[in-house]
């Protein structure tokens, strides 16, 4: 058995579906979970519309409209006969979510947020597992919702993992089907509500499954070469990375590289699994091998992220901060669901580097302020170096000032402002 994952680029237009079956064709006679994404940018459009729909926006409608006219023209160029049971099968998932954003929101926002956004993937993988059949490729397709069970920790569930095991095993052992295609970053609660994995979780949805049924291998197909040492967004020269130990990846993703998700990595080292990072554009490439070989890297990697805010904690008596203030501080975190992307503590403070979401951070800062006095810098980036070298600092530190420092044996980052 392998996993393969698709991404969002994988999935994004008429051409991109059709790269799907080739890609697959590559692989005949093989077993493979193959799991899909939303397509293209989709999860940005309908946390849009879930923002519309839960503040009461007006314009919900046409936001819902967007993302099923972008849908619907990609199936008229894969399915011209207008009859296909597909047009259908999606129709009937609009209508459902049509309903609900003319009904009323709920208090609970991430609980309204799961049960629209996850439409993105559902649609998606109805429309590639129907344009596989046609065109040869034949596949089951799969409600994963049945499959990966977690708590109900909307937009970050956590997952059950006897139950998930239990179930994928109980489905896997007995489908005889050599493909089956199903989606990402979904999950169930016991209740049959929907829950996401945290956003680009699908990376984690292949692990899963991967662990659960001892897959042999994962392959994640992208839109690069593999793994690189710094986003070519960043980068005019970027170099490609052959192998990485399972600890250097989880090093870069959890400091934000792009390419894997954070919990990816964890299961598939468990089992000694290793993880291929592939271009779907080019098959037949490489790409990056991830497996239990400890080796370090060659060069330096860097990963950026952006629209960063620092908070400064400090005790409103000035006096020292301590192990209680610490012990307020991250239950309060926890509560607010926010990750914490590097920290530093002081005598009297107690620094802390976020990304700057609009949501949790004002009710975040409220919270905080009641015990606490809090001050902040935003509009900053987070940069962090794996294998740094002192030359490799000053080359990302043009025409900037650094806010915060901290380094380990081989990690730095930087809290950086632009002053250029």
């Amino acid at each position: 058995m392998k996993v393969f994952k698709f991404g969002g680029a994988s999935v994004k237009d008429v051409e991109s579906v059709r790269n799907v079956v080739s890609v697959l064709k590559k692989f005949p006679n093989q077993k493979i979970i193959v799991v899909v994404s939303a397509m293209g940018k989709i999860t940005n459009a309908l946390e849009k519309l879930t923002n519309a729909f839960f503040l009461k926006q007006k314009d919900a409608t046409s936001t819902l409209e967007e993302i099923r006219k972008y849908h619907f023209d990609i199936i008229r160029n894969l399915f011209p006969d207008s009859y296909n049971p597909i047009y259908e099968n999606v129709q009937i998932v609009f209508n459902e979510i049509e309903k609900k954003i003319i009904s009323s929101p709920s208090d609970e926002y991430g609980k309204e947020y799961d049960q629209i956004v996850s439409v993105g993937e559902i649609v998606s993988t109805k429309i590639v597992s129907a344009y596989l059949n046609e065109f040869g490729v034949k596949n089951d397709w799969l409600d994963i919702r049945g499959i990966i069970k977690t708590d109900n920790t909307y937009r970050e569930g956590k997952v059950n993992w006897k139950l998930t095991e239990k179930f994928a095993k109980e489905y896997f052992g007995m489908h005889k089907s050599e493909i089956i295609l199903t989606q990402g970053f979904l999950g169930g609660t016991s209740d049959n509500f929907t829950t996401t994995l945290g956003r680009e979780g699908s990376d984690y949805t292949a692990a899963i499954l991967a662990y659960c049924t001892n897959a042999e291998s994962v392959i994640i197909w992208k839109d690069v070469p593999g793994v690189m040492n710094a986003d070519p967004k960043w980068f005019d020269e970027t170099k490609l990375i052959d192998q990485l130990s399972y600890q250097d990846a989880i090093e870069l993703s959890y400091y934000g590289a792009t390419v894997i998700h954070p919990k990816t990595i964890k299961p598939l080292q468990n089992k000694k699994i290793p993880l291929y990072v592939k271009s779907f554009l080019h098959p037949d490439e490489k790409g990056t091998m991830i497996n239990d070989k400890q080796s370090q890297l060659p060069i330096p990697c860097f990963i950026f992220k952006v629209n960063q805010i620092l908070l400064s904690i400090s005790p409103k008596d000035f006096s020292f901060i301590v192990e209680e203030n610490f012990s307020d501080i991250f239950k309060i975190f926890s509560e607010y669901h926010v990750k914490i992307n590097v920290m530093q503590n002081s005598a009297i403070s107690f620094s802390v580097c976020l990304d700057n979401n609009t949501i949790k951070i004002p009710t975040l800062v409220i919270a905080l302020q009641e015990k606490f006095r809090v001050l902040y810098n935003d509009k900053l980036e987070l940069i962090t170096i794996r294998y740094y070298n002192q030359p490799t600092i000053d080359r990302v530190c043009i025409g900037k000032k650094i806010l915060l420092e901290h380094k380990s044996r081989y990690t730095v980052q930087l809290v950086v402002k632009n002053v250029m």
